[in-house]
C-alpha cells in the first residue's frame, strides 16, 4: 500500500491543466497555453555548445557532492556582479533543479512540528514540499491591494514557539510582484531564518533587483538556471545558506542525490559568464508581453491595482465573474478551456488566497499571447457581458 502521505499530497492544478489542453490538442482543438510557467525560448546556443562539448570531453562522471567548485566560484562572481554582496563557495549547494534544493533546505531546517511561514497565494508547491521535510506550512494572507507583500504586523502575529523560517519568492510566482524594500527588511529582521526564492531574479522590469543577502547574511537564497536562462529541462540550482547549514545539506545531497549532472554545470558556467546579451533580448521581450496583457485586460475592465512588474505571470482578479457564473475559479478555468481553447491557471492552485483569480503566463509568443487575450474577452463578454462595462474590482 502507499503511504499516507504520497496519497494525501494534492495534484499540481497546473498540470491537470496542461494534460487537458494536450488532450483536446490531440482532438483536433487549436489550444492557447497561457497556463505553464516555462520559458518559450530556447537554451542560449553557447550553453549547449559547451554542454555537447563537455560530454564529448568525458565530462560525464560524479562530481564534488555541493557542485563543481568552478560553477561554485561562478556563482560567487555572478552574485557580486548583481547585487555587490561577497559569497563564499563554501556557502554553496548545487543541486538537481531548486524543488530538490528546497527539500534539502526545510529537511535541514525543520524537525518535526516545527513551522514555515508562508504567504497566501503562494507558489504550489511549497506547502508539499514544507510537509514532506517534516514541517508545517503557515500560510499568512497578502493582499492585493498590497502588492501581494508580508507586513511586519502580519509576520509577528503568525510566529508562535514552533516557527523555524519564513519562506518568500520576490518576483513572485503567482502574482508577478516584487517586494519592496520595506517588507524584505521586515523579514530581515524577524528574527526567522529567511529562505528567499529568487528563481525569477534576473526578470524584473522596474526597479532595482534585490536580494535578500543586501538585508541578511543569515538567510537562504535559492536560485537557479531555468527562468533566466531558459534551461528548465536543465534541472540544476543552488543554494547559498549560512555555513552551519551547508555540511548537513551536503550530508543529504550524498546519500540522496548524489550531485547534479556534471556536464550540466561546465555549461552553466558559460551562462552565468557569456549569455548576458541573451537574457537581456529574452528579458526585453517578456516585457513587451507584459505590457500587452497589462493594457488589454485593464481595457476588459480589470482594475488590476497590483501589477506585475517581474517573471511572467498575471494574477487576474474574477472573483465578479465567479460569482456572477456560479463557478470557482477551477471550473471557471476548465470552462474557459473548453468552450474558448484557452490554458489558463486557477488560483487554488495556489493556497486558498488564489480562489476568485485566475493565472496568466505570458511566457509563450506575442501572437499567441494576443489571440488568447482575444479569446479571453470573447468568453467574458459571453459569459457575464454587462460586466465588462468599467472597472470590476
Amino acid at each position: 500500500m502507499p503511504s499516507r502521505k504520497s496519497i494525501d499530497v494534492p495534484p499540481f492544478i497546473v498540470m491537470e491543466v496542461l494534460e487537458r489542453a494536450q488532450e483536446l490538442e490531440r482532438q483536433g482543438r487549436d489550444i492557447v497555453h497561457l497556463e505553464v510557467g516555462e520559458p518559450d525560448f530556447d537554451t542560449p546556443e553557447r550553453v549547449c555548445e559547451k554542454a555537447c562539448a563537455a560530454m564529448r570531453g568525458g565530462d560525464t562522471h560524479y562530481t564534488h557532492s555541493m557542485g563543481k567548485i568552478e560553477l561554485r566560484e561562478a556563482i560567487c562572481a555572478w552574485h557580486e556582479r548583481q547585487y555587490g554582496r561577497k559569497v563564499t563557495p563554501d556557502r554553496i549547494i548545487v543541486s538537481s533543479g531548486t524543488s530538490p534544493i528546497l527539500l534539502l533546505i526545510f529537511m535541514a531546517l525543520c524537525d518535526p512540528g516545527d513551522e514555515v511561514i508562508i504567504s497566501d497565494p503562494h507558489y504550489a508547491c511549497y506547502p508539499n514540499i514544507i510537509s514532506f521535510a517534516g514541517g508545517v506550512p503557515v500560510r499568512v494572507a497578502v493582499r492585493e491591494e498590497e502588492g501581494y507583500a508580508f507586513t511586519p504586523d502580519a509576520i509577528d502575529r503568525a510566529i508562535t514557539p514552533r516557527t523555524k523560517a519564513i519562506l518568500i519568492n520576490s518576483p513572485s510566482n503567482p502574482t508577478g510582484t516584487v517586494m519592496p524594500d520595506e517588507s524584505l527588511r521586515a523579514v530581515a529582521q524577524c528574527g526567522l531564518t529567511a529562505v528567499s526564492d529568487e528563481i525569477y531574479h534576473g526578470l524584473i522590469y522596474e526597479g532595482p533587483m534585490r536580494s535578500m543577502l543586501e538585508f541578511t547574511d543569515e538567510c537562504v537564497v535559492v536560485n537557479g538556471f531555468s527562468k533566466l536562462f531558459a534551461m528548465t529541462g536543465w534541472r540544476l540550482g543552488y543554494a547559498i545558506v549560512p555555513r552551519e547549514l551547508a555540511r548537513p545539506m551536503q550530508k543529504m545531497q550524498q546519500n540522496f542525490l548524489i550531485s547534479a549532472p556534471a556536464f550540466a554545470q561546465s555549461a552553466a558556467i558559460i551562462a552565468l559568464n557569456e549569455c548576458g546579451s541573451e537574457t537581456r533580448a529574452m528579458r526585453e521581450e517578456y516585457d513587451r508581453r507584459r505590457r500587452l496583457v497589462i493594457r488589454r485586460v485593464r481595457e476588459m475592465g480589470f482594475a488590476l491595482p497590483a501589477p506585475p512588474t517581474g517573471a511572467f505571470y498575471v494574477f487576474l482578479n474574477v472573483k465578479d465573474i465567479c460569482r456572477r457564473t456560479g463557478k470557482n475559479c477551477y471550473d471557471l478555468a476548465f470552462d474557459i478551456l473548453e468552450k474558448q481553447g484557452v490554458a489558463v491557471t486557477p488560483g487554488i492552485d495556489f493556497g486558498p488566497g488564489g480562489e476568485g483569480y485566475i493565472r496568466l503566463s505570458y511566457a509563450t509568443k506575442y501572437e499567441c499571447l494576443e489571440e488568447g487575450l482575444d479569446r479571453l474577452e470573447r468568453y467574458f463578454i459571453k459569459e457575464c457581458p454587462d460586466l465588462m462595462q468599467g472597472e470590476r474590482n
